[in-house]
């Protein structure tokens, strides 16, 4: 598969399947998961189902993650990467059994997963499919809520564990993670029951307020917290040579109707908009370094992109950071929609761009273009207008001062004053012991 900048940057970008745009309003839903807890549904992640004795080690051959320590009832965050190191997509991967796993993902990486065990003749057996709900219940509150429906064992799940309790009588897996940065769970089981135990969540969260999560704030806290997205913050890095057999394989699955592989996956990924501008579509790539989790690349193993990997590790060259952008700067561009005597400036919707898409700007010091701008986002936390940014290793300390160059290249563009801060941008509370929070609440009360 061959993409031209043209094609990158044409056509209309899907939006992502999180169902209403509000459910409340973007305000006070983005305020939620720092206040009480909202329930987010991402039932439309793909998953693939493997088992067998040599589901490890496909798992093991293409992530970078270490696998030697991984046990029946954990989940790991893995990244995959391409031969030259850059992300093909990355999600949770989860282990059942002794040779059984399910790996949850957004894009295309798991029907990459899914063409390389194949290829590899893994002795595995698979399934490719979307097949559960997946409710996330995110915020302080959260356990206080999901307590309510399974009692008080729920404090005993481990962070990026699993456990299956009993809600509104169907068996439902617990996964804790926290992906507002925050104490959280998500909640999975057979899309069936999906209605008996969303309507059981929000019963037990309505005395404390719990808010349902719209598509227009769904990514505010990946940008707060510092969770780098597919499409929203790379490319997944399959237009390739090397992946070239992959997307042949893929495009005959779908022409002989033997994977029912839906194209936003792919197609849709592959859009990106914004005054960032290069040669080739890679340069919307990245990897694992520069998004921050070289804490995740592990060389106790061989893997798919591990040499090229090594060479980074050693000399990485650019990091994720946070930008904040001039509140004045952006004024002026919302404002310059009322000037009726000159061309306005690209609208910023509120509180981030809605389309499925990489918007991405290039940022500047000193005339040099010295990263690119992804996510921009309103906090109405915050009260801040930020970004995500991968910026070159000598102007990414926390004050660094930068313009963001606003605006597609075919339009009226504004450089925007932007001072590089901390990222995640917001404290990590994911791991809070919570016997502890427990014990916390209850002071507060008294």
């Amino acid at each position: 598969m061959s993409v031209t900048i043209e094609q990158l940057r044409s056509g209309i970008p899907s939006v992502a399947g999180w169902g209403k745009l509000e459910y409340t309003d973007w305000i006070d839903e983005s305020e939620s998961w720092k206040k009480g807890c909202y329930l987010g549904e991402w039932s439309f992640l793909d998953e693939l189902h493997v088992s067998g004795p040599d589901a490890l080690k496909l798992f093991s051959d293409f992530a970078v993650n270490s696998f030697a320590k991984f046990h029946i009832g954990q989940a790991k965050h893995i990244i995959c990467c391409n031969r030259d190191g850059k992300i093909i997509g990355e999600g949770i991967l989860m282990r059942f059994g002794i040779d059984e796993f399910e790996f949850q993902a957004l894009g295309p990486v798991t029907a990459w997963l899914d063409y390389q065990l194949r290829a590899g003749g893994y002795d595995v057996q698979s399934e490719y499919r979307v097949s559960k709900f997946k409710f996330q219940v995110q915020g302080p509150s959260s356990v206080e809520v999901l307590e309510q429906l399974v009692g008080p064992r729920l404090r005993d799940v481990r962070f990026m564990h699993q456990h299956s309790f009993s809600v509104a009588g169907h068996a439902t897996l617990f996964l804790r993670q926290g992906m507002a940065g925050e104490i959280g769970f998500e909640l999975q089981g057979p899309l069936v029951h999906a209605d008996d135990v969303r309507k059981a969540i929000l019963s037990a969260g309505k005395a404390s307020g719990i808010r349902r999560l719209g598509s227009r704030t769904a990514m505010i806290n990946h940008l707060e917290a510092c969770f780098p997205t597919v499409t929203h913050d790379y490319l997944p890095a399959v237009c390739e040579p090397s992946e070239r057999e992959f997307l042949e394989d893929l495009s005959k699955r779908e022409r002989l109707g033997i994977m029912k592989f839906r194209r936003w996956t792919l197609d849709g990924c592959l859009k990106a908009k914004g005054s960032f501008q290069a040669q080739d579509v890679s340069a919307w790539y990245r990897s694992p370094v520069e998004l921050g989790w070289a804490r995740n690349v592990k060389f106790d193993h061989d893997f798919y992109g591990r040499e090229a990997l090594e060479r980074e590790v050693a000399n990485p060259r650019r990091k994720i950071m946070t930008l904040i952008w001039s509140a004045e700067d952006c004024q002026d561009v919302q404002n310059s929609l009322f000037a009726g005597d000159a061309e306005p400036y690209d609208f910023m919707d509120m509180p981030r761009q809605q389309r499925f898409c990489m918007d991405a700007h290039s940022v500047l010091a000193d005339g040099k273009e010295v990263g690119v701008a992804t996510s921009r986002s309103f906090s109405f936390t915050f009260r801040q207008m930020m970004s995500h940014c991968v910026i070159d290793l000598d102007k990414s300390e926390v004050g660094t001062k930068v313009e963001v160059i606003w605006g597609n290249p075919d339009k009226r563009q504004k450089r925007i004053r932007a001072t590089v801060a901390p990222s995640p941008y917001k404290k990590d509370l994911r791991r809070t012991e919570l016997k502890t929070a427990r014990a916390q609440a209850q002071a507060q009360a008294l």
